[in-house]
């Protein structure tokens, strides 16, 4: 069995280093990635190109995306009765309280920061995947 992961991310560099620190995963992962808000709502809504993708079973969404923000993408997942169940990590580089609050009433599932030195970055990647992949239950699809 193998995790989908749907990264939510508009920096190249942090689509790699997301990728780095997933390929030594113990676990299978399938990571998908958009690069705007846009085409994350026809991801998930199996729009287009994405008609068989399967529908991920955690998201790791940043919040400063072009053409529709991580926070308009938050809202709309979790006002979704087929979506609202996907866990959201914002992964983000705002550590604005405003930022954080407004995921949290959105129903964000957890809210990181996104840390500028690149084996933190790796390790804030593992222990996601630790936590989310291994120790918590996922609901089923």
């Amino acid at each position: 069995m193998s995790l989908e992961v749907l990264l939510i991310e508009d920096n190249p560099g942090d689509v790699e280093l997301t990728q780095i620190a997933l390929e030594d995963s113990k676990i299978s992962v399938h990571l998908s990635v958009v690069e705007d808000g846009v085409e994350a709502m026809a991801f998930l809504h199996k729009e287009a190109k994405y008609a068989i993708i399967p529908t991920p079973d955690i998201i790791l969404l940043d919040l400063n995306l072009p053409k529709k923000d991580g926070r308009e993408v938050l809202a709309e997942i979790k006002a979704d009765r087929l979506l609202r169940r996907i866990p959201v990590v914002v992964l983000t580089t705002s550590q604005a309280e405003e930022d954080v609050l407004k995921a949290y009433n959105l129903s964000a599932n957890c809210y990181i920061t996104k840390p500028v030195d690149f084996d933190q970055f790796v390790k804030i990647v593992q222990s996601i995947e630790n936590f989310w992949f291994t120790i918590v239950k996922l609901p089923p699809e």
